[in-house]
């Protein structure tokens, strides 16, 4: 693939939530010409005004490299027209929630073009998702299609007075970025491809060595396992919830509640650390590799991702304060019907049990989370999404013929 010729055509950025939007500006920032598309469901909504106002980046941006760019962005286009958006692109990054990638994979796929690569950020199980839709639909065209396995921020767009502003507050900027492609022969030129998208640039000018850069991960099956989303987010907004519920009645503004800097504790972290475990066995299991991680890191305000942005031994203690001290706002979640659970639950959590039912490990905290989501929402999580092995396409595969499909393009 010519990578040269990618790095010269535009980047279609599909989602204009809290990942499209920072990537769509700081792409145009660093240069890059950038269409930003959203459904045209959500587009009145999404997209109001970004063709007047333009898109904000600011925010802390902590990093170790002290890597920034802010400033208002005027995109090339902005769009509800899928076609508009992709035609010529060169690289295409999927930025919507993971419950939005069927219907965006239906209508991206008969527009997609040879040479294009395609960006799942984060992967969800997008890009086997998408594989296994380009086999139904005899997609023949010579497309990449790879995946990440976190957003290249921590960012929220941010609300103020109660409005949805085309402002975006970037609290940190990851710094090491792990992907991969399916097949997985394509790996090496898809995490080359990264170096042309900017929101890469802290990874890709690193010279940090083990710190920090692109890493390629084994398959796509291990960049969706090491998603670090559900790990965090789940036993954190779960078993976290009465300080999330209660927080006003501390005296405390509810848009000032943190997962992060209220809702952790040590206890909390060694669950997280089991459930992390489980995901190791699973991925062993399946016969492909999982990030590796220090799990000390948990122990930590920060979580696992403060090593991601501030390198190895990052770690806030959990007897301090954490950023949002002075902050005017958190980054919740404020309720429980929110993405870290009604997604990583009845996605992340639900898949990871089922891999480890097919490859015959146990994860009894990953299926306790699941359980306890249920109970506390009062329905029933993953009846209510759908998401299963076969759902992926790979539930009827054994390891051999898994790891042909994901290694070598072999769909049995």
């Amino acid at each position: 693939m010519d990578l040269e010729n990618v790095k010269s055509k535009p980047i279609a950025i599909l989602g204009a939530g809290g990942v499209g939007k920072p990537c769509a500006a700081d792409s145009k920032l660093a240069g890059r010409e950038v269409r930003l598309w959203d459904d045209p469901r959500f587009a009145p909504k999404t997209l109001k005004d970004i063709n007047k106002s333009g898109l904000k980046l600011s925010g802390p941006q902590t990093n170790l490299l002290m890597f920034e760019r802010s400033g208002v962005a005027k995109l090339d286009l902005v769009t509800d027209n899928l076609a508009e958006a992709v035609k010529g692109a060169g690289l295409v990054i999927v930025a919507t929630v993971a419950l939005g990638h069927k219907a965006l994979f239906q209508n991206l796929i008969p527009l997609l073009e040879d040479g294009q690569i395609v960006h799942i950020i984060p992967d969800n199980y997008g890009a086997l998702l998408l594989r296994k839709m380009m086999v139904e639909a005899k997609f023949n065209k010579k497309v990449i299609v790879g995946s990440w396995g976190t957003s290249p921020y921590g960012a929220r767009v941010l609300v103020k007075g109660g409005v949805t502003t085309n402002e975006i507050n970037i609290i940190d900027r990851v710094c090491i970025m792990r992907g991969a492609a399916i097949p997985a022969y394509d790996t090496e030129a898809f995490v080359e491809s990264a170096k042309y998208f900017p929101p890469f640039d802290p990874s890709t000018y690193s010279e940090n060595g083990d710190d920090f850069g692109l890493r390629k991960g084994d398959t796509v099956l291990d960049i969706a396992l090491s998603n670090v989303n559900p790990v965090v987010h789940v036993p954190g907004a779960i078993l976290g919830a009465a300080v999330m519920q209660n927080f006003e009645l501390f005296g405390q503004k509810k848009q000032n509640y943190s997962l992060y800097a209220h809702g952790l504790c040590p206890a909390i972290a060694q669950v997280q650390v089991d459930f992390w475990t489980e995901e190791e066995e699973v991925a062993k299991a399946a016969g492909t590799t999982i990030a590796a991680i220090d799990k000390e890191d948990f122990f930590s305000r920060s979580s696992i991702y403060g090593p991601e942005y501030m390198g190895k031994g990052y770690r806030v203690p959990f007897t301090e304060d954490y950023r949002y001290k002075q902050e005017p706002y958190g980054d919740g979640p404020f309720n429980l019907e929110n993405r870290y659970v009604t997604e990583d639950v009845p996605i992340g959590c639900h898949l990871i049990s089922q891999l480890g039912q097919k490859f015959g490990v146990k994860t009894p905290i990953v299926d306790s989370m699941i359980v306890l989501a249920n109970s506390m929402l009062r329905r029933d999580l993953v009846a209510e999404v759908g998401y299963s092995l076969d759902y992926l396409g790979i539930g009827h595969m054994d390891k051999a013929q898994l790891n042909a499909w994901m290694r070598e393009g072999q769909y049995v």
